[in-house]
């Protein structure tokens, strides 16, 4: 860590779930200071499954090669190649299409596992529990003054919000009216649960849970208006389960929630019609489900990422459904690029660039948000079109599976395929490229 009484930048982390603690691990190892606030006791997750993208396993190795590391250990790598494999689940229950990810890519296991093992890899003197955010002052000299709703202050040269689809510093940097503060509903929720996979095994058979040499058996089970996704985790202990389902209305609660209670009747009578395997996946979850409404960045997106000295990352910048697998992959390229960004400006502080401290950490900002900002807002609407087409809403490709891996394959290409070392360089070249230019 950059010692007391210098020069160099503190950066204010806000929200410790994946982005926020992967980004405070990359800022860890480049020596960037930070103090990472999290508004409940501990780092907590969900023990919902979750899988990395292609994309975002090369960059855990930029990052931090620990982060890499504790990885590999918790999804325990097969060094078998491996396919997503789609399925006709509402006639044949054959599959009508393949694609290949790649050689222990997109490897999953359960979200509270991961954030449990990288949590572990911070400083506990650079983390702030119980600290939920209130406002944010800009103060005269730049700085950024931090107020929490327990009435403590703190202060920081960057504020960086990774506080998730409720984002807080979203709304302070947008405005509490604007519509961009706020997501909206996709008209999709979805009813998840891990289940034993012996128990999964009884229900489905081997072919279609634990697999043999050859596949890790990720299935996609596509239909009319819903679509199911099964996949081994936590080193083949559970079946993951995503129900995902169309819905024409509102999403209305009282307390304004994103969750309601569900059943298992609800979900078996979504699936009614469809192939009995599929209604066996739905006949494994609990008789009481949580049912998670869908909710994204798409109609009313952020038209910026950053103002003044504070930044959304992850969610909180730019949220997207489930359905591509990336909401997590993209929030990790935005750590790397940030922690590269912050760094550079701490190499900056030399006095050389003719740009006072407040001035460099406002043009990190601002290549930060020119790097990243078409490219998760592609991703927004990404995921929007390929739901329509699991759920065979697309009126130019309906149920036809010779049609749909075109369609598909090209938007996960997209993802998987960018180059992060690329965008390592590029964003340091936008930075300098702002540096040189005249102070606004």
């Amino acid at each position: 860590m950059s010692p007391e009484g210098t020069n160099n930048i503190h950066v204010a982390i806000i929200g410790g779930g994946i982005t926020g603690i992967i980004f405070a691990l990359g800022l860890q190892k480049r020596g960037v200071g930070f103090t990472l606030y999290e508004r409940t006791p501990g780092f907590t997750e969900l023990g919902a499954g979750i899988g990395f993208s292609p994309n975002a396993e090369r960059a855990f190795k930029i990052i931090n090669p620990e982060i890499d590391r504790v990885y590999k250990k918790l999804t325990a790598p097969t060094h078998i190649e491996e396919h997503f494999q789609w399925v006709d689940g509402y006639k044949t229950n054959e599959v009508a299409a393949r694609l290949l990810i790649g050689v222990d890519s997109f490897l999953g296991g359960r979200r509270s596992d991961f954030v449990d093992g990288w949590s572990e890899l911070i400083s506990k003197d650079h983390v702030k529990f119980n600290k939920e955010l209130a406002f944010l002052i800009i103060k005269d000299d730049g700085k950024v003054s931090l107020q929490f709703k327990d009435g403590s202050v703190d202060e920081a040269d960057v504020v960086i919000g990774c506080d998730g689809i409720h984002s807080r510093v979203r709304q302070l940097i947008l405005g509490e009216t604007n519509p961009a503060s706020y997501a909206s509903y996709t008209n999709k929720y979805c009813f998840r649960a891990l289940v034993p996979m012996e128990k999964a095994r009884a229900a489905l058979g081997a072919e279609r849970t634990t697999g043999g040499d050859k596949s890790l058996n990720r299935f996609m089970y596509n239909g009319p208006n819903a679509h199911s996704i099964t996949y081994p985790v936590a080193q083949g202990q559970f079946l993951n389960i995503l129900l995902v389902i169309s819905d024409p209305n509102p999403w209305k609660t009282e307390d304004g929630k994103h969750t309601a209670s569900g059943s298992k009747g609800e979900a078996l009578r979504a699936y009614e019609g469809w192939h009995p395997q599929v209604r066996a996946i739905a006949d494994m979850m609990p008789d009481e489900l949580q049912k998670w409404a869908i909710f994204d960045m798409y109609e009313n997106p952020a038209p910026y990422y950053y103002r003044d000295s504070v930044a959304i990352a992850g969610d909180a910048a730019h949220a997207a459904g489930p359905h591509l697998g990336s909401g997590a992959g993209f929030g990790i390229e935005d750590g790397l690029v940030l922690a590269t960004v912050l760094e550079a400006v701490n190499a900056k502080l030399d006095g050389q660039s003719g740009k006072t401290k407040v001035e460099l950490c406002r043009d990190a900002l601002a290549a930060y948000n020119n790097m990243r900002y078409d490219r998760t807002q592609w991703l927004v609407g990404a995921t929007r079109e390929a739901v329509a087409l699991f759920h065979w809403q697309d009126e130019n490709v309906g149920s036809d599976f010779g049609k749909f891996l075109p369609e598909i394959t090209k938007r996960f290409h997209k993802i998987w395929n960018h180059d992060v070392d690329k965008m390592v360089k590029k964003t340091l070249g936008e930075f300098e490229r702002l540096v040189r230019a005249l102070p606004n």
